[in-house]
């Protein structure tokens, strides 16, 4: 049986915050966003419909938590979700935190200009932040 191995685009834009029920939760090294990734830990899932139904569920739950997290966290104005896999081709959700000013607002994220990776201390902290909010395993 096949394991489940993170993308290596993933695993370089991202640093890992937890690892829930269903999904690895990571933070996307965009400081000009607060950005989740959520990754379901199977192998060879490409598409939301490749997940049995009942893990299609804890996904939803997986993703309103993190939605919810975020918007505790930053008190933004909107929670964008997106499962695009362009580039990507392996299953994983987007949940960013989107508000008046940002970067893109009121536009989408991606494509938006060039990522500005976290400062170390203020990578240190968003990370600290997110994990109390988010815990480990659901």
């Amino acid at each position: 049986m096949e394991s489940f191995v993170l993308h290596q685009r993933l695993a370089a834009d991202t640093r890992a915050v937890a690892d829930w029920g269903l999904s690895r939760v990571l933070l996307m090294n965009d400081a000009r966003y607060p950005w989740l990734i959520l990754v379901p830990r199977r192998a060879g899932l490409v598409e939301l419909h490749d997940l049995k139904h009942a893990e299609r569920l804890v996904l939803m739950e997986e993703i309103a938590r993190a939605g919810a997290a975020l918007k505790s966290l930053t008190g933004c104005a909107k929670i964008n979700t997106g499962a695009l896999g362009n580039l990507v081709p392996q299953l994983h959700v987007h949940v960013v935190a989107r508000g008046p000013g940002d970067a893109a607002w009121p536009g989408p994220v991606w494509g938006q200009g060039t990522a500005e990776p976290y400062a170390a201390a203020a990578l240190a902290t968003r990370l600290g932040e997110l994990r109390a909010a988010l815990g480990g395993r659901s």
